[in-house]
C-alpha cells in the first residue's frame, strides 16, 4: 500500500475506532452495527492491524449481543489480542448469565499464555459468584495472592462477595480485614455476607461501624430487616435516613423494598412505599418501580389492589403484564388472566415468562382447551422454543384435569429428560387420580434425582393408606422414621401489628401459647359440630419407633402450623377482618378441609399463601376448588 493511502486508511481505522468506543460507552447497538457494516464493505474490517475487529468486539460485549462478540472475538488472531480483549468477554459472559462460559474462557486465557491482571479477577469472582463456586474462586484467590493484586480493592471487593455467595464468612473476614483500606463498597459487601449468614442484628452492628453510608449500603441494611421481620426497625431507619441524613429513595432502593416485601408478606412496608412512590413520582410511577410494586400486592394476598396498581400505571411493558398474568394465576384467577393476553398483545411483546404464567393460569383454573391452545401457539405461532417449565405446566394442566396418558405423551416428547418439577406434578395428579402403579415408577425416577426429599414418599404412602395398602404405607413411613431422607419442616407466618408471629407443628414458643391453645380446643370443638373428621391416614409421626394411636394422631393434625397461625389471627385481630398466613409448605389437606370450615364458622376471610400459590377462603369454599 502507497504511504499516502496507508495513512488515510489508518486515519479511518482510528476515527472508526473513535466513534465505536462511543456507541460501547453508550451500548448504543444500532449505529455500531451500521458502522459494522461499513468497515466490512470498505475492507478496513479485514486487517488485524486496524484493531477494528477488538473494539466491535468491545461494543457488542457491552450490549450482551454474546454470539457476535464471540464470532468477532475467534477471528481475531491471538497476537492481536491483548489481556483486556479477553477480560471484556469474560465479564460479559458472567453479566449475562453464562458464568461457566466465562469461566471456561478464563481457562483458554491461560493456555493462550495471556496474561490476566486485577480486573480479569473480578470478572473471575463475579462468575464464581454467580455460580456459587467456592472452589473455582479460591482457586483465582490463589493467583489474586501470587500476582500480587492483594492492594487491589475492587479485585479484593469481588473476591468477599463470592465468598459471601458461598456462605464462607471466615473467608470474607479473612480478605476485609486484610485489605489495606476500606471502600464504601467494601463495607457494603461485609455487611450484606453478616445480616445474610449471621442475622441482621449483627449486620446492624457492622452497620454502625461504616465510617460511610450510602443508599446502597442504607438499601442492604433496610432489606434485611424487612425480610427477617423487623417491621418497626425499618421504619426507623428510613425515618433517619430520609430526615436525618437527607438521602432520597431511588428506583433500585424501592424495587428492592418491595421485592423484600412480597418475600416477607410485609404488606405494611409495601405500602408505605407505594405512598413514597406516588408522593415523589406522581402519576409518572417508573415502569419498574410500578411493576415491583403490584407483584408485592399480588405477593402478599391483595390480588385486587394489584390489579388496580396495574389500571393505573402510565406505562406498562412485557414485565409488567407478565407480573400482573403470574398474580392472577397465583390466586386461581385463570380465566381473567387469560382474558388479559389480548390486551398484552396490543401493548407488548410476550416472551416465554408470559407463556408460563399462562399455562399456570390455565392449569390453577382447570382452562383445559385454553391451555393446550397456548402451548401450541408458543412455538408455531410466537416462535419460542418450549422449556422445561412449559412442559411442566402443561403436564401439571393435563394431570389436573385427568388425562393422565396425555400428560405422559406430553413428557416422552421434550428434548431434555424431565425433571423432579415435571415429575412431581404428574405425581400430584396420581394421588389426585388414584393412579398408583404410575405412581410407585415415578417415585423411582425422582428418588433417583433426589433422595433426600421427603415428599415424594409422603405422598405414596398416603396413596398407600388410601387404597388399604397398609404394610406398604408402614413401610415407606419407617424409611422416613429412621431419617434415610430429610423431613423439612412446616413453618407458617401471620403479620400483626407490625410483627411477624411464627410457628411450627406442635410450637409452645409464642407469648400467648396458653390463649392459642385455649383458642384452638375451641376451634376444633366447634369444627366438629360443623362435621370436621380429623383425616388421620394422612398424619405422618416421623423420628420415633413408638406406634401412634388415634387420638395422638388427632392431636399432631390440631397443632399443624397453619391451625396455630389461624388460632393466633382469631384472638389478635378484629372480628371479620382478613387473616394473611404464609406457609414454607404446601398446605396439608386435613388443615385445607379445616380452614375452608373455620371461614364460615368465624365469618372471616381466610388467604393462605403456600410454596405454589393462593388459597382464599371465604364462606366455606376456597379458590383452589379443593385441588392444589
Amino acid at each position: 500500500m502507497k504511504w499516502p493511502l496507508f495513512q488515510a486508511a489508518t486515519s479511518l481505522s482510528h476515527h472508526f475506532r473513535a466513534l465505536l468506543r462511543a456507541c460501547a460507552r453508550r451500548s448504543s447497538l444500532g449505529p455500531a452495527k451500521k458502522l459494522h457494516a461499513l468497515a466490512l464493505t470498505t475492507g478496513l474490517a479485514a486487517s488485524p492491524s486496524s484493531f477494528l475487529c477488538n473494539t466491535l468486539l468491545h461494543v457488542y460485549a457491552s450490549c450482551g449481543e454474546l454470539t457476535c462478540a464471540r464470532k468477532l472475538f475467534d477471528g481475531i488472531p491471538d497476537s492481536h489480542k491483548d489481556n483486556v480483549d479477553w477480560t471484556v468477554l469474560m465479564g460479559s459472559l458472567a453479566r449475562h448469565r453464562v458464568p461457566f462460559e466465562a469461566l471456561r474462557l478464563f481457562v483458554e486465557m491461560g493456555n493462550a499464555g495471556a496474561r490476566p491482571d486485577d480486573v480479569t479477577l473480578v470478572c473471575l469472582f463475579n462468575a464464581c459468584a454467580r455460580l456459587i463456586n467456592a472452589d473455582v474462586g479460591m482457586q483465582g484467590h490463589g493467583w489474586l495472592v501470587k500476582m500480587g493484586f492483594e492492594s487491589s480493592t475492587k479485585a479484593s471487593n469481588a473476591l468477599m462477595d463470592m465468598y459471601v455467595k458461598s456462605g464462607l464468612m471466615s473467608e470474607v473476614r479473612r480478605v476485609f480485614f486484610g485489605m489495606e483500606e476500606w471502600t464504601v463498597v467494601s463495607w457494603t459487601v461485609f455487611l450484606d455476607g453478616v445480616i445474610r449468614w449471621e442475622g441482621v442484628l449483627s449486620g446492624r452492628g457492622v452497620f454502625d461501624q461504616m465510617p460511610e453510608r450510602n443508599e446502597v449500603a442504607s438499601t442492604v441494611m433496610l432489606v434485611g430487616y424487612v425480610e427477617s421481620g423487623y417491621t418497626q426497625e425499618a421504619f426507623s431507619l428510613l425515618h433517619e435516613a430520609i430526615f436525618g441524613w437527607c438521602m432520597r429513595l431511588n428506583s433500585v432502593t424501592l424495587c428492592s423494598l418491595l421485592s423484600a416485601s412480597a418475600q416477607s408478606g410485609d404488606v405494611m412496608m409495601g405500602k408505605w412505599v407505594h405512598v413514597y412512590a406516588l408522593k415523589t413520582m406522581g402519576k409518572h410511577m417508573d415502569v419498574m418501580v410500578g411493576t415491583t410494586l403490584l407483584d408485592m400486592y399480588a405477593k402478599c394476598g391483595r390480588i385486587n389492589t394489584a390489579t388496580k396498581v396495574f389500571e393505573y400505571l402510565p406505562v406498562r411493558n412485557a414485565v409488567t403484564w407478565n407480573a400482573i398474568i403470574s398474580g392472577l394465576a397465583m390466586h386461581g384467577l385463570g380465566k381473567v388472566a387469560v382474558g388479559m393476553f389480548p390486551q398484552m398483545l396490543r401493548e407488548a411483546k410476550p416472551d416465554d415468562l408470559t407463556f408460563t404464567s399462562l399455562l399456570n393460569a390455565c392449569s390453577h383454573s382447570g382452562l383445559l382447551d385454553e391451555g393446550r391452545r397456548f402451548f401450541h401457539d408458543l412455538q408455531f405461532v410466537y416462535g419460542i422454543r418450549p422449556k422445561v417449565e412449559h412442559y411442566a405446566c402443561m403436564v401439571d394442566l393435563l394431570g389436573r384435569a385427568g388425562e393422565i396418558e396425555e400428560a405422559e405423551m406430553v413428557i416422552k416428547t421434550m428434548p431434555v429428560p424431565p425433571n423432579e418439577v415435571v415429575l412431581g406434578s404428574l405425581l400430584g395428579s396420581c394421588h389426585v387420580h388414584g393412579k398408583l402403579q404410575l405412581a410407585e415408577r415415578i417415585l423411582n425416577q425422582l428418588v433417583q434425582l433426589d433422595p433426600q426429599n421427603t415428599e415424594y414418599h409422603v405422598l405414596l404412602s398416603n396413596m398407600y393408606a388410601l387404597e388399604g395398602k397398609l404394610e406398604k404405607a408402614n413401610s415407606l413411613r419407617h424409611v422416613l422414621r429412621r431419617g434415610a431422607t430429610r423431613k423439612v419442616p412446616g413453618i407458617s407466618f401471620i403479620h400483626t401489628d407490625g410483627k411477624f408471629h411464627q410457628f411450627s407443628a406442635g410450637d409452645k414458643s409464642h407469648p400467648r401459647t396458653r390463649e392459642i391453645y385455649v383458642m384452638l380446643d375451641e376451634m376444633i370443638r366447634r369444627l366438629r359440630l360443623a362435621g370436621y373428621s380429623p383425616n388421620t391416614s394422612l398424619q405422618l409421626l416421623t423420628g420415633s419407633d413408638h406406634v401412634f394411636n388415634e387420638e395422638e394422631k388427632e392431636q399432631a393434625l390440631f397443632s399443624h402450623s397453619e391451625k396455630l397461625a389461624v388460632c393466633f389471627g382469631l384472638i389478635s385481630t378484629r372480628a371479620r377482618t382478613p387473616l394473611y398466613i404464609m406457609k414454607n409448605l404446601r398446605i396439608c389437606q386435613d388443615c385445607h378441609a379445616a380452614i375452608k370450615i373455620v371461614s364460615d364458622i368465624y365469618e372471616r376471610e381466610i388467604v393462605i399463601r403456600d410454596r405454589s400459590r393462593f388459597h382464599h377462603f371465604k364462606h366455606g369454599s376456597c379458590s383452589c376448588c379443593d385441588y392444589w
